[in-house]
């Protein structure tokens, strides 16, 4: 069955600003009513099982931290050949998952349409919190994914706070695993 749109939330939610590809989709599903032929979803760093998504989708929106000159906190919108570009710049070890990810898919000419939208990460230190740059900005990052299902004729209208589902990401976030470490290092608030 074919997808019309498949948004990618990617990154490692564990390496500071690099989760914020995860962050922005989750919360694009927690704050935002999504047209159903839209297909979102949390890639997390799984790399090349990412295939079978890609090979069903007509189009998709990778969300993602990204390296760049820009300031932190930047946002930015790159289409077509420059994704595998902009994915090759090493920010952790699953950014080379989503170059060969998009490389295998196009060897086997599966490759949908491409765009990314990123965010400058400022820190991706293993266990590292989010940068204030990247806090500060989460929401305009999802406001930009957002806008950009739009662009491609698909309906995302804001949720009001009394529809939400009550299931609140965060919660997991302050979880303890027994020495403290683990109630700070997702957090995204």
């Amino acid at each position: 069955m074919s997808v019309p749109l498949l948004v990618l939330g990617l990154g490692n939610v564990l390496c500071a600003d690099d989760g914020a590809g995860v962050e922005a989709v989750l919360r694009l599903e927690r704050d935002y009513v999504v047209d159903p032929a839209v297909r979102v979803l949390d890639g997390g760093t799984l790399g090349l099982a990412l295939l079978p998504y890609l090979e069903t989708a007509d189009r998709a929106l990778l969300v993602d931290a990204i390296v760049s000159d820009d300031p932190a906190g930047t946002i930015v919108r790159v289409h077509g050949d420059e994704v595998p570009l902009v994915a090759q710049q090493k920010l952790s070890c699953h950014q080379i998952g989503v170059a060969d990810l998009l490389e295998c898919a196009r060897m086997i000419e599966v490759c949908p349409e491409v765009t990314l939208v990123g965010i400058v990460a400022a820190s991706v230190e293993a266990l590292g919190r989010p940068s204030t740059e990247i806090t500060s900005r989460i929401d305009r990052l999802v406001e930009c994914v957002a806008d950009e299902i739009r662009s491609y004729g698909f309906s995302v209208q804001r949720r009001d706070e009394d529809e939400k589902d009550g299931d609140d990401h965060d919660a997991l976030d302050r979880s303890d695993a027994g020495d403290g470490r683990c109630a700070d290092r997702h957090r995204w608030m």
